[in-house]
């Protein structure tokens, strides 16, 4: 992983974070709470969105990383 990508769209209300390259993406998988994976080809999750994010929520977000080597 070379670089973590963060969309914030206010109209949609949807905070979207990439994790590889949002052209892989081959299906999306929701969780039921209101987050949907984005995944590869080979189920790979490459990035996800939280649907009804708000700025409000955003003042209170929290993010770390932690990388794992392959």
């Amino acid at each position: 992983m070379d670089r973590v990508r963060v969309f914030y769209d206010r109209t949609g209300n949807t905070l979207t974070v990439w994790f590889g390259e949002p052209q892989d993406e081959y299906i999306g998988e929701e969780t039921g709470d209101e987050v949907i994976l984005m995944k590869d080809r080979t189920g790979q999750v490459i990035g996800f969105e939280k649907l009804n994010f708000s700025e409000a929520a955003a003042a209170q977000l929290h993010v770390s990383f932690e990388t794992v080597s392959a």
